[in-house]
């Protein structure tokens, strides 16, 4: 059973950087993103890495502020997340599943969850 634990999500102003980890066990060779959860919103893709980390996609509303990335040796997934706004504030979900699946961006097709960490900016 794949297990995902995020950590890194704090306070911080408008403007700040900010790095969320997401540690992995008990799988092999998985895909992995992020989704978040604005309060009183649904659940959206933010990022997802392939199993090589060759490559990545993004959602809109990153413009080119975020990089996901991986350490496989640490079976760590990395968001580096920059320019931080307001509306950036929420939960975010580290998930893990086949690319093709994060991809789709719809949360019911995620096969593994974190259970969050929460990112709060502000302003």
């Amino acid at each position: 059973q794949v297990r995902l634990v995020e950590s890194g999500g704090r306070l911080v102003q408008v403007g700040d950087s900010l790095r969320l980890s997401c540690a992995e066990s008990g799988g092999t060779n998985i895909a992995m993103g992020w989704f978040r959860q604005a309060p009183g919103k649904e659940r959206e893709f933010v990022a997802a890495i392939s199993i090589s980390g060759g490559s990545t996609k993004f959602a809109d509303f990153v413009k080119g502020r975020f990089i996901i990335s991986r350490d496989d040796a640490k079976k760590t997934v990395y968001l580096q997340m920059g320019s931080l706004q307001p509306e950036d504030t929420g939960v975010y979900y580290c998930v893990a599943g086949p690319y093709a699946q994060l991809l789709i961006g719809n949360p019911k097709d995620i096969d593994y969850w974190g259970k969050g960490t929460l990112v709060t900016v502000s302003s």
